[in-house]
């Protein structure tokens, strides 16, 4: 498969990797949930790279759906590099805003989005899939990255969305009327869209011209540039006239099921029985939902004016420099919904923006009685007041509003988060920073395991953490200095580990306990991270 290559490639291909984790630090005032917590509808406010490999212990697999709008590097957007690569080259482009004058924005925009997309893989479902707003800016190298990331055999469709209903005189050469959201599946073996219901102009094209007892109907041609050696035939019309098919076309069906379906009054001749015989397909016997489209409307799926429109009657600007100029309509991301989703996923947009994407979820929900999630992440400082103060406004009600479900409130909760300090090997080497108990025993179970941790499966008095299809797990920990220099896994603390025939891995500073007494106990020890204690025993002396 051919490879995209830019300046910076090498240093980021796996940069993933070596994102520490961080602290996710609840901030309940900003939420709208009585206590705040990681399994509710989410919005992390901080880098969206650190964010994500934050949510992998709790997330890790669970994902049906992403939407991102990336930055589309046009140019005007201001955006700069700030991931925190371990190479000179990349220190360099550090905090510079990317402009129409850097030669390099290209190479920056792909090293910004390669590893948030390796990143973002991990958190979908074998089920899921990634839909990304982009332009023509940008569209071949996102491409080329989603196939390298994705595997070009998971590649879906690219479809066109009218984001402009009228054309723009002012272009000086074209009038941009179109984005384009690219769609990847985590596998594509997996994955199955979900149809999409008929709009009003499609339900329209069925008529019932001869009052057929069947109902409304539409027609359709029978014949095809397919070879079919059956197809060959001729058929008089009720006028008398012979119809055969066109040269280098032959009908679909053979002779006997043609009569078979005249007989049963499903092809139409015209209205007055003198034209070219076509198949009737009746409104009531159809799916009732289509395949879905590459090409979206401005009509079905909204446009750039309806979406600024949307956000200032939410959040009441006062002036339209407010507005923010790449927004996305709540009906965009709603399209996506109903291809991909089922009624209990989880929805995540690590560029979250305005905020578009709760308000989307929460709108599908109310709509079709779903339970779907959604996890935002921003990482800019508008987070609190234009992100989360819509989606505030959204659950609550938005009095002004035109939609009647919108205006009282489309109900729901939210929980805030403030990404906090990484996990260091300094800060928990001298003892500065020693995450809590919960925290550590979802980093470590998560990266012992790669599963899902799950805060309701612990028990602090054993120290058990959670069970995995061979293990259950176990953390000796305080985060407490002088507690962790006496901590360690002693004889009565291994015969004291609940009973049964499985295997325990065990976390602890340091055991006491040789390896002929960890296999008696069926334990499989692992020291704590960066060796705590030793460390710091060591610094002390």
């Amino acid at each position: 498969m051919p490879r995209l290559h830019f300046k910076g490639k090498v240093f980021v291909e796996n940069h993933h990797l070596a994102v520490p984790f961080h602290e996710l630090l609840p901030v309940r005032e900003k939420g709208l949930s009585e206590k705040a917590g990681l399994h509710d509808n989410l919005i992390v406010h901080g880098d969206n790279l650190a964010a994500l490999k934050s949510l992998l212990p709790t997330y890790h697999g669970k994902v049906k759906c992403v939407y991102i709008d990336p930055p589309y590097n046009t140019g005007n957007e201001g955006w700069a590099y700030n991931d925190n690569v371990n190479s000179p080259l990349m220190r360099d482009w550090l905090g510079r805003v990317v402009d129409r004058d850097d030669l390099t924005r290209h190479d920056k925009w792909c090293c910004m989005m390669m590893p948030r997309l390796k990143l973002l893989r991990e958190l979908l479902r074998e089920d899921g899939a990634i839909f990304v707003s982009i332009d023509d800016n940008e569209v071949h190298h996102l491409r080329s990255l989603m196939d390298e990331v994705f595997g070009e055999e998971n590649f879906l469709a690219t479809a066109i969305w009218q984001k402009v209903f009228s054309p723009k005189n002012t272009a000086k050469y074209f009038s941009e009327d179109h984005d384009y959201v690219m769609a990847y599946a985590r596998r594509i073996d997996a994955w199955r869209p979900n149809l999409i219901e008929r709009g009003e102009r499609a339900v329209k094209r069925y008529k019932n011209p001869d009052d057929d007892p069947r109902g409304p109907w539409s027609s359709g041609d029978l014949t095809a540039r397919n070879p079919y050696s059956r197809g060959t035939y001729e058929v008089t019309s009720p006028s008398g006239d012979t119809f055969g098919p066109s040269v280098g076309r032959y009908f679909v069906v053979p002779i006997e099921k043609f009569h078979a379906l005249d007989e049963d009054g499903r092809i139409w001749w015209g209205k007055n029985g003198d034209s070219m015989p076509r198949l009737k397909r009746f409104l009531a016997e159809v799916k009732k939902g289509v395949v879905p489209q590459t090409l979206w409307l401005h009509t079905d799926v909204g446009n750039t004016q309806e979406a600024k429109k949307e956000l200032v009657s939410t959040l009441q600007f006062e002036r339209s420099e407010d507005v923010f100029n790449t927004v996305k309509p709540s009906r965009l991301v709603r399209r996506i919904l109903q291809i991909a989703t089922d009624p209990d996923s989880i929805v995540l947009d690590s560029f979250a923006g305005s905020g578009t994407t709760a308000h989307a979820v929460l709108a599908q929900n109310r709509e079709d009685g779903g339970n779907r999630r959604f996890i935002l992440v921003e990482c800019e400082d508008y987070a609190d007041n234009i992100t989360a103060e819509r989606v505030r406004r959204v659950i609550k009600g938005v009095p002004n509003a035109k939609d009647d479900a919108l205006k009282t409130g489309l109900g729901g909760t939210f929980s805030y988060f403030e990404l906090g300090r990484p996990m260091r090997q300094e800060s928990l080497l001298d003892g500065s920073h020693l995450p809590s108990w919960e925290k550590l025993a979802s980093y470590i179970f998560f990266t012992a395991t790669g599963q899902e941790f799950d805060p309701s499966e612990i028990d602090r008095d054993t120290g058990f953490v959670g069970r995995t299809a061979s293990h259950d797990v176990f953390l000796f920990y305080q985060p407490d200095v002088d507690e962790l220099k006496s901590l360690a896994l002693s004889l009565a603390e291994a015969r004291a580990l609940p009973a049964g025939s499985r295997r325990r891995l065990v976390f602890a500073p340091t055991k006491y306990l040789d390896r002929d007494f960890l296999h008696q106990y069926r334990i499989d020890f692992q020291q704590l991270p960066f060796q705590i204690y030793e460390a710091i025993d060591r610094l002390e002396r």
